[in-house]
């Protein structure tokens, strides 16, 4: 109808041509000539009544027919019933229309029911625009302002990350406080939230910060191996958001600057002097926040959340995730891994192997190939060794099952001299383990000779004030067990005269 308006105007106010009419507004010359005869042949002139809207000059040119006042008097869907029933898991915009249909059977045409629906969720708000289905989609961010933590003992201020989860159905928001946006903050939060919310969505939308994406691809990005173990334990997947790409996750940032503005801006003027008074304040009115009136739907984000995401969301496991830190390892030589500047033992067969590990806040866990080989409490002193008694060799074990007074005692067993002659090498050394050798060493000369031999050897060696093992194992060779001891030294005269001065001359 405006190229009919612009060919009359034209014609009759500018006095062009049919020609220059047509040129002007794109149309044949035969065209621009029949709009004109047509209008002189019902009246009409330039300028046009003002009266005159598109539909009657279309009826006065043409001879088209009205509407019947049927059509126009053909009830409309409630728009906003079908928008919501659209964020049903499997409801199709073609199932709808095939409910109305059967309602109204003079009802309109699936291309004008589609139609009209589009144009009605294209003027709906930012925040309740898209069609996510329930229980699919939980959006995941970290607001760009932080919140203010006083000490109250130092007066120290420290900022604490503010951590946003939102439902893609319903809106249903949950942030929190945490210390930062490290591993263990994040995976704690994503916790908190699945209890928050009572289940657990089919996807995770995350940013690509590194505590989620260690690697950020267009197709195929690289995630977090904890966070991945996340995930699988609440049998959930995780497909982070491109990277400058606001729009894959435009449910989280509009609900990142909803939390800023309802509740970081609510708190403005308020001092927290701990993370739990400040998520203690950000409860109140989150609940507020959540519980708030839509303004062009009906309801709330928690009554949609109730009626549409609840029922969706798959359940929550039994236990909650524990924390864990992944990292790949090789095995000494002495079947040890050194992690945290402390040494976890492995079965001896798997030396120079490679292993993954895995340390939560309590314990250590090691697999190779996927299959768990140890398990340890963790420890958190330096350099010192957790070792399982059954990763060991035979020889190994069998080696420290011995202790100084085990020693003793069989020394005894064999007699008096042998138990005092194990006593004495094992007091001689810095530390008692570095005469365990000497001392197994002089047992198996025992299973060599025979105890009553041993003994006499012993003997002989204490007599001469030579307790070791080499001269047992010396006097043995010889036979000097079998000769007669050595009698005792004869005392040394008393070099004391009259011209011996002594000591006691110097003082």
């Amino acid at each position: 109808m405006r190229n009919i308006r612009d060919v009359l105007r034209l014609h009759e106010a500018e006095h062009l041509s049919s020609r220059a009419v047509g040129i002007a507004v794109g149309l044949p010359r035969t065209t621009v000539r029949n709009y004109i005869d047509r209008a002189r042949k019902v009246g009409l002139h330039w300028p046009l009544p003002d009266d005159l809207d598109d539909r009657d000059l279309e009826e006065r040119l043409f001879g088209r027919a009205a509407p019947p006042p049927a059509i126009l008097r053909r009830p409309e869907p409630d728009w906003a019933a079908i928008h919501a029933e659209m964020r049903r898991p499997h409801v199709t915009l073609m199932l709808l229309w095939s409910e109305y249909r059967e309602r109204c059977h003079d009802g309109f045409a699936y291309s004008w029911f589609a139609e009209r629906y589009r144009a009605f969720a294209d003027h709906l708000p930012v925040v309740l625009r898209g069609n996510h289905r329930a229980g699919e989609k939980l959006f995941l961010d970290f607001a760009g302002d932080k919140i203010k933590i006083v000490d109250p003992d130092t007066g120290l201020i420290s900022e604490a990350e503010l951590f946003v989860a939102v439902l893609g159905a319903s809106n249903y928001t949950y942030a929190e406080a945490v210390p930062s946006q490290s591993l263990p903050d994040w995976t704690a939060a994503h916790v908190r939230a699945f209890e928050f919310f009572g289940g657990v969505a089919a996807l995770l939308i995350p940013d690509n910060l590194r505590s989620a994406v260690t690697k950020a691809d267009r197709y195929e990005a690289d995630l977090n191996r904890t966070y991945e173990e996340l995930a699988t334990h609440y049998g959930t997947a995780i497909m982070p958001a491109r990277s400058r790409k606001p729009r894959d996750k435009a449910k989280v940032e509009q609900g990142v600057l909803l939390v800023e503005r309802w509740i970081l801006a609510a708190l403005r003027n308020r001092v927290f002097f701990s993370l739990a008074d400040a998520n203690a304040a950000i409860a109140e009115r989150l609940e507020w926040l959540n519980n708030r009136p839509f303004r062009k739907l009906e309801g709330c984000r928690a009554s949609v959340f109730a009626e549409v995401d609840r029922p969706a969301l798959r359940p929550l496991p039994e236990r909650p995730f524990e924390w864990g830190i992944w990292k790949r390892v090789k095995v000494n030589i002495d079947y040890h891994v050194e992690l945290d500047c402390h040494y976890y033992s492995v079965p001896y067969q798997l030396a120079h192997e490679i292993c993954d590990a895995r340390l939560s806040a309590t314990t250590v866990e090691l697999f190779v190939r996927g299959r768990r080989v140890a398990s340890h409490l963790r420890s958190y002193e330096r350099y010192r060794a957790t070792t399982d008694p059954a990763h060991m060799p035979a020889s190994h074990r069998a080696y420290l099952e011995w202790t100084p007074s085990r020693l003793i005692n069989w020394g005894q067993q064999a007699g008096p001299s042998t138990g005092r002659l194990l006593d004495e090498i094992l007091a001689s050394k810095p530390h008692p383990e570095l005469g365990y050798r000497s001392a197994l060493g002089v047992m198996r000369l025992g299973r060599r000779y025979g105890s009553e031999r041993l003994e006499a050897a012993c003997t002989r060696a204490l007599a001469i004030t030579s307790p070791s093992y080499r001269s047992v194992d010396s006097i043995l060779k010889n036979g000097l067990d079998r000769a007669a001891l050595p009698s005792p030294a004869p005392a040394r005269p008393s070099r004391r005269h009259a011209n011996v001065r002594g000591p006691g001359y110097y003082e």
